[in-house]
């Protein structure tokens, strides 16, 4: 089946987002964890364009906070699986020649290359004129990563079993996010066994850990009220302790964050980017002055926003 592509380029986007909550369960005997997170989408987003082509090909713009040097090109890249994956799935036969502008810090917790996926199976799905569906689109998303569906869908979510199982949850307006980003990724899987060691070490100090975590009630009453204060006061991430002990430089971030007017800071998702919460946009722009002005590498985000969504054709 040979499908034709009804234009030259499509330009797509895709958000980055945070884990306002994130509890881990525990280690299961296949490796893995089952989580309960709360995810929001912030507008700190991916660009994607994608141009016909007769193989696969992708190449990556840098911003002025996102160094992209160290990014793979070939088919590792989680960019490239979406759309080789999007072609088997659709029987399509030509390629695509991907463009990416990226925004979302690399290898920093906050979905970035997960936002690429998202971003380039809608668009190789509207370059391509593959019509699968926002469905089927999401149901493919899933295989390529947990975090992947949550950038195709955006907004405020909950994400239980690896992260991949979403049910919408309500928030109400918007808050407001400042990011100190770090010169140096962390390794997913190592934050994570990291935490197993972690907690084997303090067995006989904390709570056994579920084997199927929920988002605390608090959390999702702090998302429908709208409120930075109540959110700041259930914000939990499970990695941040093991992600802490990897680097403990990130604790003395979190603590100049607090001090400069944050009502909470945390590590976002594996790290080793650190999310501050602040009161409202006044606020934001102290936190990011302040951070800034500490030699930091800031930027600023509101969330919700919306998920994947094709901007032009």
């Amino acid at each position: 089946m040979t499908l034709s592509a009804p234009t030259t380029v499509v330009h797509a986007r895709a958000p980055g987002k945070i884990n306002v909550f994130l509890k881990v369960g525990a280690l299961l005997d296949d490796g893995y964890h089952d989580v309960a997170s709360a995810y929001q989408a912030v507008s700190l987003s991916e660009d994607v364009r994608a141009y016909p082509a007769d193989d696969f090909s992708v190449t990556f713009t840098n911003s002025s906070s996102v160094d992209t040097s160290g990014l793979p090109l070939d088919g590792s890249n989680l960019a490239i699986k979406a759309a080789t994956l999007l072609a088997r799935r659709a029987g399509y036969r030509g390629g695509v020649r991907l463009e990416i502008e990226k925004h979302v810090p690399i290898a920093g917790g906050m979905g970035g290359g997960s936002a690429d996926a998202a971003a380039t199976l809608l668009a190789c799905d509207t370059l391509w004129g593959t019509d699968l569906g926002r469905e089927e689109l999401v149901e493919l998303a899933g295989e390529l990563g947990a975090d992947v569906p949550f950038a195709f869908i955006g907004g405020t979510a909950i994400g239980t079993g690896r992260g991949d199982q979403l049910s919408p949850a309500l928030a109400k307006g918007h808050f407001q996010w400042v990011f100190a980003l770090a010169d140096f990724g962390m390794s997913t899987p190592e934050v994570y066994r990291e935490l197993d060691r972690h907690r084997d070490r303090h067995a006989q100090d904390i709570f056994p850990a579920e084997v199927a975590p929920h988002v605390d009630a608090n959390v999702l009453q702090a998302l429908r009220a709208g409120d930075p204060h109540m959110l700041a006061e259930v914000l939990h991430n499970d990695l941040q302790a093991p992600a802490l002990q990897m680097e403990p430089k990130l604790a003395k971030v979190i603590e100049l964050g607090e001090e400069n007017g944050a009502l909470a800071g945390m590590i976002s998702g594996s790290g080793p980017t650190v999310a501050f919460l602040a009161a409202d946009l006044d606020n934001a722009l102290e936190l990011q002055i302040a951070l800034s002005a500490a030699r930091l590498n800031v930027v600023r985000a509101t969330g919700p926003v919306h998920g994947a969504r094709v901007l032009s054709t």
